[in-house]
């Protein structure tokens, strides 16, 4: 994974002063390599100390292994990432086009850098858990939760009993009938949704396997669950729109999805036939 890249992740989990040294170094990576301690420090207006915390929180043994990372990244940079560096937020001097520009690579960089930070070895253990399960509920909110419904009806398509949950009282309410045969998949951004960590919490508490899919693999949400699948989404000035984050969300689910479906691969190819004849009743006559 991409030292920036894991960096960001871990902001959420942060103490506020580290925090603001590792959104400095995301912004500025070309910078922060060729930075002292002690300028970094000054830049982001705290302790040397503070800085060397810092290192530890995200896992890097020291400032020098941190200047190293950076200076590893950057050599393999195209110039396309040179050039946003730091400058994927819209400002109101951005024509539409630059804005749109802006957008298209962010979420670009979204995907790609998920497919980096994901753990095969933990998806393969969820795919696992998924394709034996009773039953699957999924618990999500806002742009999350329409993840979650996309989700749902895929393993829905394919014959898997599945539920999707928007509502935070009625995903309480699953998840207190879940058992040691079924599975939870709770899906948040910023894995600090009270409704959402609640649910996987209380699911996990009644013996469901519990995953999380995040973009902060140190977010209370992420420590509720048995298996983390990280997300890892470049965000944008116009947050609320979330598109980088569902697109990462979405390639992550997508894999997920593919996982268990090759493993019962004669029950979802059948599944997924009985399903298109349906919806080709559906369609006007001569169309795909």
């Amino acid at each position: 994974m991409p030292l920036t890249t894991r960096i960001r992740g871990a902001l959420g989990g942060l103490q506020p002063a580290m925090a603001r040294v590792g959104s400095f170094i995301v912004a500025h990576p070309k910078d922060v390599a060729g930075m002292t301690i002690s300028s970094l420090a000054e830049a982001t207006e705290v302790s040397e100390a503070t800085v060397v915390r810092f290192c530890r929180e995200v896992g890097i043994d020291g400032y020098s292994q941190l200047r190293l990372g950076l200076a590893l990244e950057l050599g393999a940079r195209s110039e396309v990432d040179d050039r946003f560096e730091g400058s994927t937020d819209i400002s109101p001097e951005d024509t539409l086009a630059s804005a749109v520009e802006k957008i298209l690579y962010a979420d670009a960089r979204s995907v790609e850098d998920t497919a980096k930070s994901i753990s095969m070895e933990t998806l393969a253990a969820v795919v696992g858990h998924v394709t034996n399960a009773r039953r699957i509920d999924i618990f999500g909110v806002g742009a999350s939760g329409l993840v979650g419904l996309d989700l749902h009806q895929k393993l829905h398509r394919i014959g898997l009993i599945s539920f999707s949950h928007i509502d935070p009282h009625q995903a309480m309410v699953s998840a207190a009938l879940l058992d040691d045969t079924c599975v939870a998949i709770a899906i948040s951004h910023s894995g600090v949704t009270t409704d959402t960590i609640e649910a996987l919490a209380t699911a996990k508490k009644k013996g469901a396997t519990s995953v999380a899919v995040t973009n902060a693999p140190r977010s209370p949400l992420a420590a509720a669950a048995d298996y983390v699948l990280t997300t890892s989404a470049m965000e944008t000035t116009f947050r609320s729109a979330a598109t980088g984050s569902r697109l990462a969300q979405l390639a992550v689910v997508d894999s997920l999805f593919v996982g268990v479906a090759q493993q019962r691969f004669e029950e979802s190819m059948h599944a997924l036939d009985e399903t298109r004849r349906v919806i080709a009743s559906k369609r006007v006559h001569g169309t795909e």
